[in-house]
């Protein structure tokens, strides 16, 4: 009699966590993971302050969108948390953490979604007056939270260091 085996998920070895000061034109800086390339993303008038950040050998990006406030502050912390909200019928648990960095003139906060949804972290930063930096991190594989597990573990470390060393 055979019995089947059960299904496996492959094991993935990553780097030590090491980082790079990276400094956009647009004003600001953080410290990015060696594994992470960030890429300008273009528009019809040219460049903007807008990024992509790939994650390298965790096949995914994410979506950094700098904004330069026009509305109250309530407007985009108001989108923000609406856009954390619509994964609300698939997580299991959404964490928060406060950023609170008044030496840099930064605050914002840090999203942590569990389950099984398309947006595992995201993250919002302003200096509360005039910027307004979101992000969102997307992988390039269908949710499953059970294997993606080992490379959300590796990641949220290397998204904590970027938003906390954030400099406008």
């Amino acid at each position: 009699m055979t019995i089947p085996k059960p299904p496996t998920y492959l094991r993935m070895d990553l780097p030590e966590h090491s980082y790079t000061r990276y400094k956009s034109s647009c004003g600001y800086g953080f410290d990015a993971s060696s594994i992470f390339t960030v890429k300008d993303v273009y528009d019809s008038a040219g460049i903007t302050c807008h990024k992509d950040i790939e994650l390298g050998t965790l096949n995914g990006v994410i979506h950094f969108s700098y904004i330069e406030m026009k509305e109250p502050l309530a407007t985009y912390v108001n989108f923000a948390n609406d856009k954390v909200d619509e994964h609300k019928l698939k997580a299991t648990a959404i964490d928060d953490q406060l950023i609170l960095h008044p030496e840099n003139n930064v605050y914002g906060t840090f999203f942590e979604l569990q389950g099984d949804v398309a947006s595992p972290f995201q993250f919002y930063l302003t200096d509360s007056t005039s910027k307004f930096i979101s992000g969102v991190v997307y992988f390039n594989t269908r949710p499953n939270y059970d294997s993606l597990k080992p490379s959300l573990d590796y990641l949220k470390v290397d998204l904590l260091k970027m938003v906390n060393s954030f400099k406008w």
